[in-house]
């Protein structure tokens, strides 16, 4: 069972990104603040979660989040940047759009680069173990979700409706077969 905070006494933020392990698109980062005492019958890691489970979060965690906030960091970036520092700048981005401002944040993983004056808890699997983190791991896979389904009108071939830029055999023939697109991060691997 999920917890709803680390620390009852302090104002947290749940953070986590998605898409780090993509080829394509953006690496996408949200931050969610719940009321303290926040309950939801299926709220859990998205990656535990189906397609449907997470659109009805989604709405839910937006109507009920005391402030949430979702941001993004180009593949331009990540390809000039590195990967783990755009995530980590993704995640800074979503804590700086919070239109209130936490007072610890809990971040899921193992490392983080320290956002100014607000004290951080790594917390490996915490988007299985913190209900604001599961939350802030459904906003953020469903925008980047919405993101790739868009960017795959434009390119098709490369199945991101589906794979949402990860490294699928589908995806990977379409780059032996077309090339990269625009979107793709020409610092990864592609093939």
């Amino acid at each position: 069972m999920l917890r709803s905070y680390y620390n009852a006494d302090v104002l947290e933020a749940g953070l986590d990104e998605v898409g780090r392990g993509c080829l394509a698109g953006p690496v996408v980062a949200a931050a969610v603040i719940l009321p303290s005492d926040y309950t939801h019958p299926i709220l859990n890691d998205s990656k535990q979660l189906s397609h449907r489970q997470r659109e009805l979060l989604k709405k839910d965690i937006e109507r009920d989040a005391l402030a949430w906030a979702v941001a993004e960091v180009s593949h331009e970036d990540i390809d000039r940047i590195n990967i783990l520092k755009a995530s980590f700048l993704a995640m800074h981005r979503a804590v700086d759009a919070l239109t209130i401002k936490p007072e610890h944040l809990l971040v899921d993983g193992n490392r983080f680069v320290t956002y100014p004056m607000i004290p951080h808890t790594c917390i490996i699997k915490g988007d299985a173990n913190f209900l604001s983190i599961a939350a802030a791991s459904v906003l953020a896979k469903t925008y980047r979700d919405d993101l790739m389904e868009r960017l795959s009108q434009e390119f098709p071939a490369y199945g991101w409706a589906k794979n949402v830029g990860y490294p699928t055999p589908i995806h990977r023939a379409a780059i032996r077969e077309f090339g990269p697109t625009k979107y793709h991060r020409m610092s990864f691997r592609l093939l």
